[in-house]
């Protein structure tokens, strides 16, 4: 059976592999644009406390 329907499982296991792929990119990319900001604001707090003293 496995002879059979061996290009059809294939293209299914790399559909799926595709997909989670684009995922992963997608969600990650999502968490280091808001590690960016959260760091770009500290670092502007920081820079107006210097300015203050």
């Amino acid at each position: 059976m496995l002879a059979k329907y061996w290009k059809k499982i294939g293209l299914f296991i790399l559909i799926v592999a595709c997909v989670f792929n684009v995922m992963t990119k997608f969600i990650n990319k999502l968490s280091l644009e808001n590690e960016l900001e959260a760091s770009a604001t500290y670092v502007n707090q920081e820079d107006d406390e210097n300015l203050d003293k």
